[in-house]
Order: C-alpha cells, then sequence, then structure tokens
C-alpha cells in the first residue's frame, strides 16, 4: 500500500522514522532531505541561471529559469530554487569556486539564508533574571488600549480595575506578552505628545509592575523618550509600528536600553509596491543595518510585516500568505493581524482564520480576544500532534 504523508516539520520526520524503526544514528543524516526548499532568487545574470539549473540537476534537484535562458536572448533571469538543505548545501560546495557572473554574491546570499532557516528557536534575557523563548509554538501578544479612541472600542481600559482584571484574564488565558499602548496608531487618529502619552501609560505600567511582577510586557510606542522612561519603569519590549521613521533616535535608544525591539514596517507613501516581498526585504535589511551601526544587538529584534500599515487588503493578504519570505533573516516574526479592516466587518472570524493559518509558521501573534486566539491556536496544535 502507497500513499503520501505531509511532513511540516523536523518532529514529525522524526516520529515517522520512530514509527518505521529507523536507527536513530540515521536521523541526522536524513533530516536535511526530508523537506524541499523552495527559494527564490531575482536578477540572476542568464549564465549564473543557467549553471545554477545544471548543478540543482546534477543533484536531483531543478530550478525554474525564464524560457530565453536557454538560448542567450535575455540577460537576467528569475530563478526558483528547489532542493533539499543537503542539495543546497552541496549546491554551495561548488559555489566556493565560482566567483563569476555574480555568483558570489548569490553564495553569500544563500549561504546565510540556508543558516538563518535552521534557527527555530529565540532566548531573549530580560530583568530580574527573566527570559523570554520563541520557538515555533506560537504564541501571544494581548493588547491593552490606555486610549480612549482605539479602533477595537471593547479593548479600551479606563481605571485601574479593569485593567488588572483584564490583564489577569489575558495571563489566565494564555498570554505570553501584554502589549501597553497609550496612543492610537489607527488611520485618522488623534497624534498625542510626550507628556500625554507618558500619563496614560506609566501608571498602568507601575500597576502591572506591582500586581504581576513576573509577566513580560511591551510598549507599543514610536517616541525614544517614551520608551526609554518605559523600560525604566519595568517594561521588557519596545514595540514601535514606525520603524523608527516617526523618531530617529530610536536605535541609539534601543542600543543604549539593550532590550528587545519588535522593528516593524510601515510604507508612509501613497505609490503602489512595484514588487511588495522584495520591497519588505529591502527595508528591514536597510532598518537592520542602522540598528547594528548604532549598536543594536540584532539578536534582541523581532520582526513585524506591519498589516495595515500602507498596505490595501491584497497586499495584506498576500503577506499573512507568504509569510516565510521572511524567515531569511533569522529572525522572530510578529503579526498583528487582530480585527484589522481587511478582515472584513465581523473581523474575529477572520483574525480567527488567519491566527490557525499562522499557527507553527511564526512566532508570536498581536490580537485582542486572547482566549479566542488561544483556544484557536490550541486546536490547531492538537490536530498536527495528533496521534493514534
Amino acid at each position: 500500500m502507497l500513499y503520501p504523508v505531509e511532513i511540516k516539520n523536523s518532529g514529525e520526520f522524526i516520529k515517522i522514522l520512530n514509527s518505521i524503526g529507523t536507527d536513530s544514528g540515521a536521523f541526522k543524516y536524513l533530516s536535511p532531505k526530508y523537506k524541499i526548499i523552495n527559494i527564490y532568487a531575482e536578477k540572476i545574470d542568464f549564465r549564473a541561471a543557467t549553471f545554477l539549473k545544471q548543478e540543482l540537476l546534477a543533484r536531483n534537484g531543478d530550478a525554474a529559469v525564464a524560457k530565453h535562458v536557454i538560448d542567450g536572448k535575455t540577460d537576467f533571469s528569475d530563478v526558483l530554487l528547489m532542493g533539499t538543505i543537503s542539495q543546497l548545501e552541496s549546491l554551495l560546495i561548488k559555489l566556493n569556486s565560482m566567483d563569476i557572473w555574480g555568483l558570489k554574491n548569490f553564495r553569500e546570499e544563500l549561504s546565510s539564508t540556508l543558516k538563518n532557516l535552521k534557527i527555530h528557536e529565540w532566548k531573549f534575557n530580560l530583568n530580574n533574571n527573566r527570559q523570554l523563548i520563541l520557538n515555533e509554538n506560537t504564541q501571544i501578544m494581548g493588547i491593552i488600549n490606555l486610549t480612549p479612541d482605539s479602533f477595537f472600542e471593547d479593548s479600551r481600559i479606563s481605571n485601574e480595575k479593569d485593567l488588572l482584571k483584564r490583564v489577569e484574564n489575558f495571563i489566565n488565558d494564555g498570554a505570553k506578552i501584554i502589549d501597553l499602548g497609550a496612543e492610537s496608531t489607527r488611520p485618522n487618529s488623534e497624534k498625542i505628545n510626550e507628556s500625554e502619552e507618558l500619563k496614560r501609560l506609566i501608571p498602568a505600567l507601575k500597576i502591572l509592575r506591582k500586581n504581576f511582577p513576573n509577566i513580560i510586557i511591551s510598549v507599543d510606542t514610536y517616541k525614544s523618550k517614551v520608551a526609554e522612561i518605559s523600560i525604566n519603569e519595568g517594561a521588557d519590549i519596545i514595540n514601535d509600528i514606525s520603524g523608527f521613521e516617526f523618531d530617529a533616535e530610536i536605535p541609539e535608544t534601543i542600543s543604549k536600553l539593550n532590550v528587545p525591539y519588535i522593528l516593524s514596517h510601515i510604507k508612509s507613501d501613497s505609490e503602489p509596491f512595484k514588487n511588495l516581498r522584495s520591497e519588505i526585504i529591502s527595508y528591514f535589511r536597510n532598518k537592520l543595518n542602522i540598528l547594528e551601526k548604532a549598536g543594536v544587538n540584532l539578536k534582541n529584534i523581532i520582526l513585524d510585516p506591519g498589516l495595515g500599515f500602507g498596505k490595501n487588503p491584497a497586499e495584506n493578504f498576500y503577506i499573512v500568505k507568504n509569510i516565510d519570505f521572511l524567515k531569511i533573516f533569522g529572525l522572530p516574526i510578529l503579526i498583528g493581524h487582530s480585527r484589522k479592516r481587511f478582515l472584513g466587518k465581523n473581523n474575529l472570524p477572520g483574525t480567527l482564520a488567519v491566527s490557525a493559518f499562522l499557527n507553527g509558521k511564526i512566532n508570536l501573534i498581536r490580537v485582542h480576544d486572547v482566549k479566542e486566539n488561544y483556544d484557536t491556536l490550541s486546536a490547531m496544535q492538537n490536530i498536527m500532534n495528533y496521534e493514534f
């Protein structure tokens, strides 16, 4: 009897090998071979494209290239590499002797990408000997809005009693991180100054740190001064929706504080994307370079593609569906999709559908409805882990 099996991760692969009774000594040799990886490369010299296709074919992999690569009627071609980790690593060895046709830069990019794709766990050291560990189990960040004008009215908090109760519920319902925001970032929302933001934020932050000393707290702010004061008052993470577009001092501040920083993509102009994936990748590369030059430890960075920030519904869904393209950076990924307009009028079902789809693909989801999302993720994990 023959039948196909879908293997989503290395854990499932090991389970299958155990069920077969495979010698455990063979696991490390088989693991790089079980999964086909598709890697897209843009604007490759046509001679390099031909070489890559031939070399992958020789290793029982393959590559898709433009139709005129073979007859030399095109100078460049995008290339889709298709192979296992073993096949692609073997290709890398061959590329060590190839510095022509732009293959040196390609080799460096491929080496970095394969290395980063193998990273599945990240550890962030916090104060008071606490630690945030992110891995393939998607975790939840619960949203607490300390604003009078948040787009989702039910998420607004107006007094200390409600704040403590909401956070207690979030913790009991499975939130890993509590995200405090004191300024709404919805379209056309009122902008507030530092003093007003701090007036809303710091009392709530102090109350939470006093009553829940071990919880992990992020602060949703794009202002460097607010970020610094928040960390000094007990916050653990800075969540900046602007990617320091709104305050150029953020990199220096994060470097000084040495804390986890959520780097978000935002598109402030109205020009349509020409190539969404390439533009977001270029944006993050540039931002990470700036942060590194400012002295920021890049192991403290979490990436957020910024759903809804300068993107139309089709672009938002494209990012969700193709989220793997961000894994080239080897950094954890957060998605903030909760109840956003592109999910439709009755957008809780849409939120839960996206959460289910992203389960195991990203590391954090930022949501208003913690219990519902936790139950959704748990159900998906039960399905994936179910065994006879």
